[in-house]
């Protein structure tokens, strides 16, 4: 285990002198703890009901947020938590965030437009009702890439990295990452099996990313909430169909470009730069 991470110290606290998978556990067992008193009489009251489930679990993001902080300067003695994981209140912060951002939207052009360029889809042209999707895209996008990069590249893989070595941790928290958005039946794992591919090298790529750019969370933030809001647009907003003739292992199983050969092309293209980044970097 590497016990030389340049966040450890002196740790007093007899949690911060577990191995990691105990550490985590303990931090997911207290935030269920301080979640199920109000989510379940939530659930009682008003059943499972859309507002009732985002009010639920945006309750929970927050407890998240106010016991990463408490987790940070009591566990770990950090006077600065949140910089901890990742997440100075900085410029710079913002202008990575906004790089990464770009880089996404990059991709997601690049993606779908060699499909069309290939012929392998068609462009279907903008709907009436598109600029009505382009502020939910920006919330979705923003919403989904600050929410699960502080919560596996910044919380789990800073947890990760204080027992074992920097690459090792972004690798677990890649298996870990995918397999928590692969919850499904059997019968969908196995149709869309390449999509756990693609979910891994996304997660190394974001993992990376945060080592590559001085252990901050806005490359990772930006890039992954451009390529949500991306593919929000692309998808919601209708902008392309799949040719005739043209197999779903090309294009993406079930139309999600990460199960198809060219979205996996795409995305080791992207984890091949960020970790040679991450291993260059200064």
């Amino acid at each position: 285990m590497n016990r030389t991470n340049k966040y450890s110290q002196a740790r007093p606290q007899p949690l911060a002198r577990l191995p990691a998978a105990a550490r985590v556990g303990m931090f997911l067992l207290t935030l269920l703890a301080l979640w199920l008193p109000w989510a379940i009489p939530f659930y009682l009251i008003w059943g499972e009901v859309g507002p009732v489930s985002g009010l639920s679990l945006g309750l929970l993001y927050s407890l998240f947020i106010l016991l990463l902080r408490e987790w940070g300067q009591r566990v770990h003695r950090q006077k600065q938590p949140f910089r901890f994981y990742g997440l100075p209140l900085s410029r710079q912060l913002g202008r990575e965030a906004g790089l990464g951002w770009l880089l996404g939207l990059g991709l997601i052009g690049i993606l779908f437009g060699s499909q069309w360029g290939l012929g392998w889809v068609g462009f279907e042209g903008f709907s009436g009702h598109f600029l009505k999707i382009v502020p939910e895209g920006l919330l979705v996008g923003l919403g989904i890439g600050f929410a699960e990069e502080l919560l596996f590249r910044g919380w789990l893989q800073q947890e990760l990295e204080l027992d074992y070595q920097p690459n090792s941790a972004v690798l677990i928290q890649a298996l870990i990452f995918a397999a928590l958005h692969f919850i499904r039946p059997l019968e969908v794992i196995l149709a869309t099996a390449p999509q756990f591919l693609g979910l891994v090298l996304l997660g190394l790529s974001l993992g990376w990313a945060k080592q590559a750019w001085g252990r901050r969370l806005g490359m990772a933030i930006g890039l992954h909430g451009g390529l949500v809001a991306g593919y929000y647009w692309v998808n919601v907003g209708g902008l392309f169909r799949p040719s005739a003739g043209i197999p779903e292992w090309l294009t993406g199983v079930g139309g999600n470009p990460l199960a198809g050969l060219m979205g996996l092309v795409l995305l080791l293209a992207l984890a091949g730069v960020m970790g040679y980044r991450a291993a260059t970097a200064p």
